[in-house]
């Protein structure tokens, strides 16, 4: 099991999104109090670091993004997330969070290890 297949275990048929291709999921800067599952579709995540170099991650179906959004109080989305296809996204809140990380304490290591195969994916390709 993932953090997606937990996601999906706990939705509700309101947290499921149809996004069009070429949507704005949400930009850099805006607060942020949920993280997103993409169940079908490719989401293209982009921001600029403090250098203003730019940088974009293609997250594809069976992934998780904005997760640092249900850690962090006053979050602010440090990137944008575009769709680049036509997408189904489910979205958990902080209190959805909250209740999966207290009945399935594995849900938390299996958020983390998808963050971690993410960010070891981006240093890969960030080598020449």
């Amino acid at each position: 099991m993932n953090a997606l297949d937990t996601m999906v275990a706990l939705a509700r048929k309101s947290e499921v999104h149809g996004v069009n291709a070429g949507d704005v999921i949400f930009e850099a800067d805006d607060p942020g109090s949920s993280m997103f599952g993409v169940l079908e579709g490719t989401v293209r995540l982009s921001w600029t670091n403090e250098s203003g170099q730019e940088g974009y991650e293609l997250i594809e179906a069976g992934n998780v993004f904005g997760a640092g959004a249900l850690v962090m109080e006053g979050h602010r989305r440090l990137g944008t997330a575009l769709a680049q296809s036509d997408c189904r996204l489910i979205e958990m809140n902080r209190e959805k969070f909250l209740f999966a990380v207290q009945e399935s304490p594995m849900f938390a290591i299996e958020l983390l290890a998808s963050v971690d195969a993410r960010l070891r994916d981006l240093k890969i390709k960030a080598q020449p």
